[in-house]
């Protein structure tokens, strides 16, 4: 008999069976008088939950198009963008700024280490930029960006707009889109909000709104915020067919955030991430992460020496987990390791638990059982 799957990658995170639920029900039309009103509670729920007075864009598409929404609706051609980047997904606006013609700026740390609040001051002071992007939380080393201290020395800048991608981090990470600075926040349906892929999610404040009026016409179509706005202040409208039964999972998740808490439910992300990157360490893992930057919705996981990448992941998800192979120069190095959402501590002692069979099956040995002892500790 085979072992049951936990999906335990950087995203998608699993999905709860009432969410799935939702996701089973009979499609109706967009124009559904009962679909119109959830998703206008819907939106007013995101608006309020992560406190913005701009506005709320729930687009059918992945992360990738929120990041590329809030570019084109900030920039135009030729403007200066200063990318911080702590890994992959950072460099990724590279790619984007540059195909929209904008004069791109990298600070780009060592992967495993944040970039300080002090040297992104520096590069602003030492060149206007019309955008600044972090990553809050970037899936590829598992290095959380000091987004809250790094807004509030963007107010020091009040002509630079602060774009944030949330993909990883938002409703684990705590994020206040107007109390922090943020002008434009993002993020995608998989992650940390457990919703199957499909949606991209997008809060901006009133100056990125003025910023995208100022621009007049833009050259993006379905990517144009004031193609969504209609939409947006009245779901009864049709700009592109929204994505009907992920809207209505969503609305489940968010149900699911508000009867948790926010504040409850960041906690829970620390204690889970805390947990099981202590339980990795004590069976002979390490963490790429500085300790003080790890992220709490994933972990980039260092083999000790003797490992084969290849041959434990593959053992691993026999054993019933499914985790993510290391990406750039960490490629064959280590695994990364989603511990976001919805997931419990049943699902944490079913993952280090496979952890400790699979060592044993690839005759690393260690004293079997103490990392699910380790993780017990630190979670009570």
């Amino acid at each position: 008999m085979k072992n049951k799957k936990l999906l335990m990658i950087p995203g998608p995170s699993p999905v709860a069976r009432s969410i799935q639920d939702q996701m089973g029900r009979e499609t109706v039309a967009f124009g559904d008088p009962d679909f119109v009103r959830d998703f206008r509670d819907l939106l007013l729920d995101l608006r309020t939950l992560w406190k913005t007075d701009g506005e709320v864009f729930v687009v059918a598409g992945s992360g990738t198009l929120a990041m590329e929404m809030a570019i084109a609706n900030t920039t135009k051609r030729g403007q200066r963008v200063l990318v911080v980047s702590h890994g992959f997904f950072g460099d990724r606006f590279v790619e984007i700024c540059k195909r929209k013609g904008l004069e791109v700026v990298v600070l780009a740390s060592e992967w495993g280490k944040a970039q300080g609040v002090a040297e992104i001051e520096k590069a602003l002071r030492k060149n206007p930029y019309n955008v600044v992007t972090v990553t809050h939380v970037d899936t590829s080393t598992g290095v959380c960006a000091p987004v809250p201290e790094i807004g509030t020395m963007m107010k020091q800048f009040p002509a630079t707009l602060l774009i944030v991608d949330g993909v990883c981090a938002t409703a684990a990470e705590p994020e206040q889109v107007d109390d922090m600075g943020i002008d434009i926040l993002f993020t995608g349906s998989q992650k940390a909000f457990g919703v199957a892929p499909g949606l991209a999610m997008l809060w901006a404040g009133q100056k990125a709104m003025k910023r995208r009026s100022e621009l007049g016409a833009i050259p993006e179509y379905y990517a144009d915020f004031d193609k969504w706005l209609p939409i947006m202040h009245d779901p009864s409208k049709y700009f592109a067919t929204p994505a009907v039964n992920l809207v209505w999972a969503l609305k489940e998740s968010v149900r699911i955030i508000k009867e948790e808490g926010l504040e409850a439910r960041y906690a829970r992300h620390r204690r889970n991430a805390k947990a099981i990157q202590s339980a990795l360490e004590a069976i002979g893992f390490s963490i790429l992460a500085e300790e003080h930057v790890r992220a709490v919705t994933l972990s980039g996981v260092l083999y000790p020496g003797g490992i084969d990448d290849v041959r434990f992941r593959t053992t691993l998800a026999q054993e019933g987990v499914q985790v993510a192979g290391g990406l750039g120069a960490y490629a064959g190095k280590m695994f990364r390791l989603g511990h976001m959402g919805n997931i419990d501590e049943h699902d944490l002692v079913s993952v280090v638990a496979a952890i400790e069979r699979t060592l044993a099956a690839v005759g690393r040995k260690h004293d079997i059982g103490s990392g699910v002892t380790e993780l017990m500790k630190k979670l009570h």
